[in-house]
């Protein structure tokens, strides 16, 4: 048997302004595809990989087209020049907007088809943040999802795909795939599986399948996509359509039933009532969330509202990481480590971003592979900042132990993130989620709101729900 690999992973924000191009995405192509740690679980199968190209991006704003078109095309070259092949893995997100465009992954699955012929097996793996039209059902044989909020089933997901494509391949089944859409939409920092009812309602999805039923997901969709596709729903693979439809079913009306009791995890509130909290706090470090610009959830990540709200209160012994601010970090590079200078922090890349203007000391330069890997260290008063040429979310320990940094040593750490990653989760003490503005906010049913089905909470009243399992059009009994 021999697969192709690839695909294009991303989230994107249709509030941001600020357009994701080229030097946004990191790209494997060919032999080093496959050497990625990223699909080593390939090894863990007897299949013959044939690695075209696979595009991945910190979530952001909408792709620009033309960005958009060259890596498709370049995709689609790469998949005529791997055939003669037997089947199609696609690894993605699910939630990618293009200017311009209302549903990317359709448009990119749908060409993938029209290339391999209505014959040839298509799996695909998404994260459970992903929206999923009709028409992208409509063109695979076989979906998997993440079932963790963090994510950290990422490679098993991506694993559960690939063995029931080569399942099918070896048995000559033929399975296919069943939508279930629930008019309800929920931000990430409110349907984490790690709180309830996510834990359970996640927890419960193994027990729907069965001989016929091969994989079950509940996905909760992207809220800060203004689209049509943008809804939750439940998605069945798996060998006989009754049983599918019936196991979609249930699992959409589960979440609906449920929908009244997704909450914040952690304590939530305004940016001053947070810090408040955080100044009478006596355990550190605070781990405080900076939520409305998150880039893993698509925000810009160059707001300096926090910064300037601690400089205002003279905060002592706090470490923001990071803010996204090319000129900043320019300008600290051409200072020197050791210079002070004046530096304009902030709304580097959204004109609407909060900005400072402060005397920083610059602490620790790092150089990065390329000009766009910079990031600078600098000290203000008693806060020290991270700035970052490029966007990108500080939520690994190794992100800060690389700048001579220890998060665990202050008493305010301040973080661009909804729900706190798997690693600065445990050092917490508290954890506090600040409301902060951004093209990520929670204020979720003030959102613009065009495009979306009508009837989508909360967007709009919906007090009755009943579940349209609808089978794809590839699905033969």
């Amino acid at each position: 048997m021999r697969i192709v690999v690839g695909g294009i992973h991303t989230e994107c924000s249709t509030y941001s302004p600020v357009l994701m191009q080229p030097d946004d995405f990191d790209v494997m192509r060919g032999d080093a595809l496959t050497a990625d740690p990223y699909f080593g679980f390939l090894n863990d199968f007897p299949a013959t990989v044939a690695p075209l190209l696979h595009a991945r991006a910190v979530p952001g704003g909408p792709l620009a087209h033309d960005t958009y078109q060259a890596f498709k095309t370049e995709f689609l070259d790469r998949l005529e020049a791997a055939k003669p092949f037997d089947a199609v893995y696609l690894a993605m997100h699910g939630a990618m907007h293009v200017d311009g465009m209302l549903d990317a992954e359709g448009d990119w699955i749908s060409a993938v088809r029209a290339a391999v012929g209505p014959d040839m097996l298509i799996a695909v793996s998404y994260d459970l943040h992903g929206n999923v039209s009709q028409k992208i059902i409509d063109q695979i044989d076989i979906f998997a999802a993440y079932r963790t909020a963090p994510h950290i089933d990422v490679t098993e997901t991506m694993a559960a795909s690939y063995k029931m494509l080569l399942q099918a391949l070896e048995t000559g089944t033929r399975p296919g795939v069943v939508r279930v859409p629930v008019p309800h939409l929920l931000p990430g920092e409110r349907s984490s599986t790690e709180d309830e009812p996510g834990q359970s309602l996640y927890a419960a999805l193994p027990s729907f399948e069965s001989a016929d039923v091969w994989r079950t997901d509940l996905m909760i969709g992207y809220v800060w996509a203004d689209e049509p596709r943008a809804t939750a729903c439940a998605i069945v693979t798996g060998t006989n359509r009754v049983a599918a439809q019936t196991a979609g079913a249930a699992i959409a009306q589960s979440f609906w039933d449920a929908r009244d009791g997704f909450q914040f995890g952690p304590v939530t509130g305004p940016l001053e009532a947070m810090l408040d909290i955080a100044a009478a706090a006596d355990t550190h470090p605070v781990i405080l969330a900076d939520s409305g610009d998150n880039p893993t959830g698509g925000g810009v990540g160059d707001r300096g509202d926090v910064l300037a709200a601690l400089v205002v209160r003279d905060w002592q012994d706090a470490l923001v990481a990071g803010i996204t601010d090319r000129p900043a970090v320019d300008a600290c590079f051409a200072a020197g480590v050791g210079a002070t200078l004046t530096l304009e922090i902030g709304a580097s890349l959204d004109p609407a971003g909060g900005r400072i203007v402060a005397e920083a000391h610059v602490i620790t330069l790092d150089a990065g592979n390329t000009t766009a890997q910079r990031q600078a260290v600098v000290k203000i008063g008693g806060i020290t900042v991270v700035l970052a040429a490029r966007r990108r979310p500080y939520h690994d320990i190794a992100d800060f132990t690389l700048l001579g940094l220890d998060p665990t040593a202050v008493s305010l750490l301040v973080v661009k993130s909804g729900y706190l990653s798997p690693e600065l989760a445990p050092i917490a003490n508290p954890n506090l989620m600040a409301l902060t503005d951004g093209v990520v906010n929670q204020d979720i049913a003030r959102l613009p709101n065009v495009h979306r089905a009508k009837g989508t909470l909360p967007f709009d009243a919906n007090p009755e729900f009943t579940p349209e399992p609808k089978a794809s059009v590839r699905f033969k009994d």
